[in-house]
């Protein structure tokens, strides 16, 4: 993404605090959220996806790992109602480049942390 211009929660992306969130809050966040999440990441990870579609990726990403959003991801149950929203309306924007590979990546981590 180095060549890439940043725009917004773009600027808060990063591989490492992407695994680092996910990793960490698994669970609490649940699997709604961590699966959109792995959806958009390994969309993006994709060299066939197009600069604009992984734009808007790594701004839904960056708002997911940014610390302060607009509310709390340690409340209990809605801490991450905000992030579920802006992860589903970025898949719902890149779905096209959301394919079965990207879906069978995203399905293998699930099963490795929360199991079947």
């Amino acid at each position: 993404m180095a060549t890439e211009e940043k725009h917004g929660f773009e600027n808060a992306y990063s591989d490492q605090g992407f695994w680092g969130k996910v990793i960490t809050y698994a669970r609490t966040a649940g699997k709604e959220v961590i699966e959109k999440a792995l959806w958009l990441y390994f969309a993006a990870q994709n060299p066939a996806t197009p600069a604009w579609a992984k734009s808007v990726i790594y701004g839904a990403l960056g708002y997911f790992i940014f610390p302060l959003d607009a509310i709390a991801d340690i409340t209990p149950v809605v801490g991450y109602a905000d992030d579920l929203g802006v992860l589903a309306a970025a898949v719902a924007t890149v779905v096209l480049f959301i394919n079965r590979e990207v879906k069978e990546k995203a399905a293998s981590k699930m099963r490795d942390w929360f199991g079947d």
